[in-house]
């Protein structure tokens, strides 16, 4: 739960959308994206877009967001990480835990 101060467990909360552009579909990067996020304690989803991008939506921890964003940046081995287009949103909103949303 978030404090009057917005901070949580010791740190600030943070939510961000991440747009992920390359090979990263049918290579493993949802659930590459979803451990990752499991690991760092972030809630929030990953899902294909039909256009071939993967959308990510986390919020939690800044220090974890950040190392998160690492991560993505980094993909699963049989990714080709082109481009991540980075989107601040308002902390709040995700559910608990961190899902994978299929179509």
């Amino acid at each position: 739960m978030l404090g009057d101060d917005g901070m949580h467990g010791g740190g600030v909360i943070v939510a961000r959308r991440f747009v992920v552009s390359g090979r990263v579909q049918g290579v493993g990067y949802r659930f590459h994206a979803r451990d990752a996020a499991a690991r760092e304690g972030l809630r929030g989803f990953v899902r294909n877009l039909a256009d071939g991008r993967v959308e990510v939506e986390a919020e939690g921890d800044a220090e974890a967001m950040a190392r998160f964003e690492r991560t993505l940046r980094q993909g699963p081995p049989a990714a080709r990480v082109e481009a991540v287009a980075v989107t601040e949103t308002t902390p709040g909103a995700a559910a608990s835990g961190f899902r994978i949303e299929f179509e």
